[in-house]
């Protein structure tokens, strides 16, 4: 799996990506079961709200070998904030339209 991850630009004062990173190395959360090598491709954020941005941020995570993209945490839970993102459901189906059908896409990661 080569991964490219999407954050909230509003949680970047709070949260470094810890648990992001964790969860991928001990396969957890999301990618619990996933038993294929995971890279890392890119980690960056939607671009603000209303996110429209993160259409073109995942465009440039698959043309840089991403074949899957995860919306983190912080986008459809919340946290560490606990506020999701409004417009995460038209981000996914914006991105998901933009990447195409051989792009895999994950709606947290843990």
């Amino acid at each position: 799996m080569k991964l490219g991850i999407i954050r909230c630009m509003q949680t970047e004062d709070y949260c470094p990506g810890t648990t992001d990173f964790k969860v991928i190395k001990n396969r957890k959360g999301a990618f619990e079961g996933v038993e294929e090598d995971i890279e890392l491709i890119g980690f960056i954020n939607c671009g603000g709200c209303p996110g429209k941005k993160a259409v073109l941020r995942a465009r440039e995570l698959v043309k840089r070998g991403a074949d899957t993209i995860a919306f983190a945490s912080c986008i459809q839970k919340g946290t560490p904030i606990g506020y999701p993102c409004p417009f995460a459901e038209k981000m996914r189906e914006l991105v998901s339209k933009e990447a195409g059908e051989d792009v895999r896409i994950i709606d947290y990661t843990h």
